[in-house]
């Protein structure tokens, strides 16, 4: 591939993310002025911010200690516990909360440790991670309860299972393979050193991406379900230190 053809590719990835996350967060946004208007939760707006960088950090951190999990999927697949951050902030603060956590993160982990993926795999997580968390954040929110909880979380799993199966077959894998010059039957050979029954794309996708993410959905959503009540009120509490006595009064009303 010479550098004009290189760059070209390079640019229109770059170009393609972009429209993905602004996608994401406009069909966010207009989820929560569209249907969720009257069940979110009302702060400030520098509160909703620091919650948002303070979340993402934390998420960072635990994005760092991402690790392979080698009996089911090839090592360049990795799976980490960032997740439940976002996702707790998400339940608080909305999908739109989420999907910004989400972002932060991922802008975060690239300042303090860059990229070994050519950016692809930065994507798949936002990407991926945003498949998880606006589906569970939008169905709690349509009724707050412990129940629309367990429902929005296996939503999400769900979601994210057969989305990222089919945004790796349809995209990541063969954006992956370009930017990094390798080629796909490279890629399909990782995945028969784990099982020989991984021959191909789709098999890759079904036998080691869709159990990894189905994995993932199952943990973090255990997780959040044992994290979210304790964490929740500490929001709150933090939010309503921050108000003044007039939107106290309006927030109850």
């Amino acid at each position: 591939m010479g550098f004009l053809e290189a760059a070209a590719e390079n640019l229109q990835f770059l170009f393609i993310s972009l429209v993905v996350v602004l996608s994401i967060v406009g069909v966010s946004e207009l989820v929560e002025r569209k249907i969720l208007k009257d069940s979110m939760t009302r702060v400030k707006k520098t509160h909703f911010l620091t919650l948002c960088a303070m979340l993402g950090a934390l998420a960072t951190l635990l994005h760092l200690y991402d690790f392979p999990v080698p009996f089911l999927a090839p090592d360049f697949y990795k799976l980490d516990f960032s997740e439940v951050p976002v996702m707790i902030g998400a339940f608080y603060l909305g999908p739109v909360g989420g999907v910004i956590i989400e972002l932060v993160k991922i802008l975060l982990k690239l300042v303090v440790k860059g990229t070994s993926t050519a950016f692809v795999g930065d994507l798949a997580n936002f990407v991926i991670g945003c498949s998880f968390v606006v589906p569970a954040s939008i169905v709690y929110h349509t009724k707050k309860t412990r129940k629309m909880a367990i429902a929005g979380l296996v939503s999400g799993t769900a979601v994210m299972t057969v989305f990222g199966s089919m945004f790796n077959a349809i995209y990541l894998l063969p954006a992956f393979s370009k930017l990094y010059g390798l080629p796909l039957d490279t890629l399909v050979g990782m995945g028969t050193a784990v099982n020989p029954a991984i021959d191909s794309i789709s098999m890759l996708v079904l036998l080691a991406v869709a159990p990894l993410n189905l994995l993932k959905g199952v943990l973090i959503s255990g997780l959040t379900m044992v994290l979210y009540k304790r964490v929740s009120q500490v929001l709150h509490n933090a939010a309503q230190d921050g108000l003044t006595s007039g939107q106290k009064s309006q927030m109850q009303n």
